[in-house]
């Protein structure tokens, strides 16, 4: 009774994760499925201490099944033969524009980053940035601050055309997007993508919502590329299914999946999860991703250095 006690919680978290049955409260906890895959072995050893056949084989496969989710996240992939310019790509969210702005302009300008997503972009925050030279260092800009958590804004190297911003139907936060025109390559439209938190079970269904409407990948298209705080992590459905559209997580292409990059929040002891994300057509290489503190926000900022198909 004690291995089956032990193995039953791994086998529902299973099921609910491999099936995408995440709901209500379902939908907070399953951000955590690394930490779980990792415990789901204390099980398969109790049982096998204990010498109970059964109860292992259920906690192996449960192990099995759960590791094999997560793992690959950590392996990096093979790439498309992407023949292009590189564009280094940062994206950030700001906290309500309380993220320090020196250290997002220090980033961009010690990584020669060509394109800036940032998220919870304020009127404040726009200004420090400025301040700080971001001004000089990315001239093309598509915008809209707004003061709390709403606003959303792209910085780049090269020029920004068709922008504007869109917003969600959930927390309302907006989305600006535009077309990057990088010498060499085929027009790339990038967008600054924030879906609603799902912090409650109350607000879990603006969370599918503004997941299922983030646009969709064009694989016999345009090249897209979607970066920001998409509030989810790989092991929710409606990422997965975004990506099946015909994107690839950057982090996880490059290896760099299980970094976190959100918690802990308000000095709750939450361990980091990985919910920032770049998205990116599956024609473009991913050269390496990197995962970076900005003081002052809760998230960290993702680096991603790509390749673009030749023109």
């Amino acid at each position: 009774m004690l291995c089956w006690l032990a193995v039953a919680p791994g086998l529902a978290w299973a099921v609910v994760r491999l099936a995408g049955l995440e709901r209500g409260p379902l939908v907070q906890a399953l951000a955590f499925t690394p930490y779980v895959a990792v415990g789901s072995l204390a099980p398969l050893v109790l049982a096998l201490a204990l010498r109970r056949r059964r109860p292992a084989l259920v906690a192996a496969l449960v192990a099995l099944a759960l590791i094999g989710a997560v793992a690959p996240r950590a392996l990096a992939s093979g790439q498309p033969d992407a023949a292009g310019p590189g564009l280094r790509l940062l994206t950030a969210n700001l906290l309500k524009g309380t993220a320090d702005a020196r250290t997002v302009v220090d980033l961009v300008r010690r990584h020669r980053v060509d394109v800036l997503a940032v998220q919870e972009f304020t009127p404040q925050a726009q200004a420090e940035l400025d301040r700080h030279g971001l001004a000089e260092l990315l001239p093309h800009r598509q915008l809209n601050p707004e003061v709390g958590t709403t606003g959303s804004g792209l910085y780049a190297r090269h020029p920004l055309t068709d922008g504007g911003f869109r917003r969600n139907a959930g927390f309302a936060f907006t989305q600006a997007y535009a077309w990057v025109t990088v010498p060499g390559a085929a027009p790339l439209r990038v967008e600054s993508a924030h879906p609603a938190a799902p912090y409650g079970v109350e607000v879990v269904d603006e969370w599918f919502t503004d997941l299922r409407a983030q646009p969709r990948a064009t694989p016999d298209g345009p090249l897209s590329v979607l970066a920001g705080d998409f509030n989810a992590t790989l092991d929710h459905a409606p990422l997965r299914a975004l990506l099946d559209t015909g994107y690839v997580d950057a982090a996880d292409a490059a290896g760099a999946g299980l970094a976190g990059t959100w918690g802990p929040y308000d000095g709750d002891p939450i361990p980091p999860v990985a919910i920032d994300h770049v998205l990116v057509d599956r024609r473009i290489a991913v050269r390496a991703v990197d995962v970076h503190p900005v003081p002052g926000s809760d998230h960290r900022a993702v680096l991603a250095e790509l390749r673009l198909p030749a023109a």
